[in-house]
């Protein structure tokens, strides 16, 4: 592709808050299941997020990092509560900006997803599958939400981390509240979207009230569940528009759920990047600043969605684990990343497999790529196991109690 035709790829974006991101190619959150168990940084998970920075994005979202220890999506989560190794998250903070780059985190609440291993999920509704059970929070639990997320991005400032993303989609907590399916509540948080929708918007007034005025405030919203009763295209853009005006910098785009039995986004079948469509349709009723994320594997392809005029950044993720300085390989010689092809795909496969390669990036072993989908699907549940033990250890015998052990 010609260099004219990726220039407002690479060319700077200034957020509503005056922020300004280099380029438009931000790493987008992925469960990295890097932290020690403990929920705190590791040195490999340090490194990993310095060498994005190294490569030439705009930014990189850590996901997902929890206000507490109780609704982790996996025991990999980082923790960034009262008792969390400050230093640690410090240096995480400083060596993942490096090269100008921004450093974000994702702010998450498993809800009825949360890793049954390590926690008691809890959503809007309960849930009785055959498969799958999750109990009611009370209307207390649901008034705490916003002021947890609101301390853990204020922790976030003051470590020295640019911005955080509210996590409202994927079918976690937040998700959870804004989809019919799983929330069936008859309070002021159920019925009609834009009941759903109000524990997202009490979130996100209450994070941005809680930080600087140049902090970075995203959200993370599905464009849809992909479910059949969940959210809707036309609930999500209505969504969209209830957000306008709350203070928010960039709106991230995704889709899907991780609700046992749902089809994975980024393990679907169509080729090119995903939501464009609803990007376009999100453009008329929002002045927010628009990212898509999934599906991005070209240059050319992240060129034309900016190009376009309906989206201001791409979000990518497994691209950047293939090349993690794709930034700086576009500009130079603009060669794409190459996929891996697999004979067969067992449930979790490449999941598991992009997982690992985060881990040989974070330790410089990048030659390590000839690893098959069941020695990944056995090193990544091995290991999910061992951590899920050290969680259960740490968090109900040292912090769980007043939340005061610091590093």
């Amino acid at each position: 592709m010609h260099r004219a035709t990726n220039a407002k790829l690479f060319s700077p974006m200034t957020l509503p808050n005056g922020q300004v991101l280099k380029n438009r190619i931000i790493k987008s959150a992925m469960s990295d299941s890097l932290a020690d168990g403990t929920g705190n940084p590791t040195p490999t998970q340090i490194r990993l997020y310095e060498r994005w920075a190294q490569g030439g994005l705009a930014a990189s979202i850590v996901g997902e990092v929890q206000g507490d220890p109780f609704y982790p999506e996996k025991p990999g989560n980082l923790v960034l509560d009262a008792g969390a190794d400050f230093p640690a998250f410090r240096e995480l903070a400083r060596r993942g900006s490096c090269g100008g780059a921004h450093l974000w985190l994702q702010l998450g609440h498993a809800g009825a997803l949360s890793h049954l291993p390590i926690s008691q999920p809890k959503g809007p509704s309960r849930i009785d599958f055959p498969d799958f059970q999750s109990e009611a929070m009370t209307p207390a639990e649901i008034c705490a939400v916003p002021q947890g997320f609101a301390d853990t991005a204020r922790r976030a400032a003051e470590l020295g981390f640019g911005g955080v993303q509210i996590h409202a989609a994927h079918g976690f907590l937040l998700s959870q509240f804004l989809s019919p399916l799983f929330n069936r509540r008859t309070d002021i948080y159920g019925g009609s979207i834009q009941a759903r929708m109000r524990l997202l918007v009490e979130t996100v007034e209450a994070v941005r009230a809680a930080v600087p005025a140049g902090f970075v405030v995203s959200v993370k919203l599905n464009a849809s569940d992909q479910l059949d009763g969940g959210l809707t295209e036309t609930e999500a853009l209505q969504v969209v528009a209830g957000l306008d005006g709350k203070g928010v910098d960039l709106l991230d785009i995704s889709g899907g759920t991780y609700f046992p039995g749902a089809p994975s986004s980024s393990e679907r079948a169509s080729k090119g990047p995903y939501f464009l469509d609803f990007a376009h349709s999100a453009r008329a009723v929002t002045s927010t600043p628009l990212m898509v994320t999934g599906g991005f594997k070209h240059l050319e392809e992240a060129a034309a969605a900016i190009n376009s005029g309906d989206v201001d950044a791409v979000g990518l993720a497994r691209s950047l684990v293939l090349d993690p300085a794709l930034p700086a390989t576009w500009l130079g010689n603009g060669s794409d990343p190459v996929f891996p092809r697999f004979s067969s795909l067992p449930p979790g496969g490449m999941t598991a497999w992009f997982t690992l390669r985060m881990t040989d990036l974070g330790e410089d072993q990048d030659g390590l790529q000839d690893r098959s989908l069941t020695d990944a699907i056995a090193q990544y549940e091995a290991r999910d196991e061992h951590r899920s033990t050290l969680w259960k250890e740490w968090f109900s015998q040292v912090r769980k109690g007043d939340g005061t052990q610091s590093g």
